[in-house]
């Protein structure tokens, strides 16, 4: 069995939803393939700041995303010893410092549109093999999938992995990606909200690291907590109640939810924190975007913001490498040259505020604050 398509796009995350819905309102046939057959799996970079608000509003996408469910931060709120000692407010201009966005709202407004059109079709349950390339020249022209436990072949003129961190079209690519680590990993859990907790961003330390809390659409907290890397196998192995009580002191009007929601380690969800830098984002008919080209940590929620930012990007490139059927390195080369300088500021900006994060506590203590 065979499929044929201008662009196949492997990976329906924001970022290749996106991709896929712009590419196809221009008219262009997309083939988009997931490898999940459901979009609600586990998703914890929900945070859209001004650049994906922006991007969502521009293509008229912000409005039916908002009808389907989002929560608007109030302010960002710095916490030592159950007391509030900085507070960030919205810029001027603007109403929110972020926006959560369940993953599967986002998805759903983005593949319902694209379904609207006749030149698009969504996979799900499908897993990339192998990359297709043209005998005579070398370029990548398509894959090879496995679609609900059968082989078959989809031919494209671009490939577009967007296929996250650990992507297989990056790997069968054979580009080679530099894993950078940021010295620590992180414990997430989910509790419900108590009545009356503010739509706010909290941070605080406990055992000497970072605990951030964010308020989530539906009535929950996220709780992400920062741990020593690759320490987690040997925290486990130490009483889990005293971790869990620093949690409690820092935010003592959750102690009740606490104790009734994160009963073990089991009720955590570890999360390896690195970033990778590739060689190249492109070939010969192929692009890499999105987490597949540039991983962030989570450090300012960048990276569902940049995955989008690479879609609107990237669209008008593809267009115009199918309108002039060039869709060589060196063509789609434009992308990473429009992006990579933008998406490395970006990968400093997180070193460096995650080793000023103590510092700001450190300067409250010496106030005497």
């Amino acid at each position: 069995m065979e499929k044929v398509a201008d662009v196949c796009i492997v990976g329906a995350g924001p970022g290749g939803a996106l991709l896929g819905y712009l590419l196809a309102t221009q008219g262009v046939s997309v083939i988009l393939l997931e490898r999940h057959n459901h979009i609600d799996k586990e998703f914890r970079g929900e945070h859209l700041n001004t650049q994906g608000e922006q991007i969502l509003k521009q293509y008229g996408l912000y409005e039916k995303v908002r009808e389907a469910g989002l929560l608007l931060m109030e302010r960002v709120e710095y916490f030592q010893h159950g007391q509030i000692i900085k507070t960030i407010q919205p810029a001027p201009g603007e109403q929110h410092t972020g926006i959560h966005v369940p993953q599967k709202h986002l998805l759903q407004v983005l593949l319902d549109e694209s379904l609207l059109c006749p030149n698009y079709e969504l996979m799900m349950n499908t897993t990339v093999i192998d990359l297709i390339k043209d005998d005579q020249y070398g370029y990548v022209n398509g894959v090879k999938v496995r679609h609900d436990g059968q082989e078959l072949v989809i031919h494209s003129d671009i490939v577009i992995g967007t296929d996250g961190r650990y992507s297989s079209v990056r790997k069968l690519a054979g580009i080679h990606a530099d894993i950078v680590k940021h010295g620590f990993d992180l414990l997430w859990a989910r509790i419900p909200a108590p009545a009356q907790w503010p739509p706010t961003v909290r941070m605080a330390l406990a055992q000497d690291a970072q605990l951030s809390l964010f308020s989530q659409e539906g009535g929950y907290i996220q709780i992400g907590w920062n741990i020593p890397q690759d320490t987690y196998p040997q925290l486990r192995k130490t009483p889990f109640q005293p971790f869990v009580r620093s949690l409690i002191e820092a935010f003592p009007e959750l102690q009740s939810i606490v104790e009734q929601h994160i009963v073990s380690w089991e009720d955590f969800v570890l999360l390896k924190v690195q970033s990778c830098v590739c060689d190249t984002w492109v070939q010969d008919g192929l692009v890499i975007m999105g987490d597949a080209a540039h991983t962030f940590s989570p450090t300012g929620a960048i990276g569902v913001n940049s995955a989008m930012q690479d879609a609107h990007i990237l669209t008008p490139i593809i267009i115009d490498a199918l309108s002039t059927q060039n869709w060589s390195a060196n063509r789609l080369k434009a992308f990473e040259q429009a992006r990579r300088a933008e998406t490395m500021a970006e990968l400093d900006s997180q070193f460096v505020k995650e080793a000023a994060f103590r510092a700001q506590f450190a300067s409250f203590q010496h106030e005497g604050i």
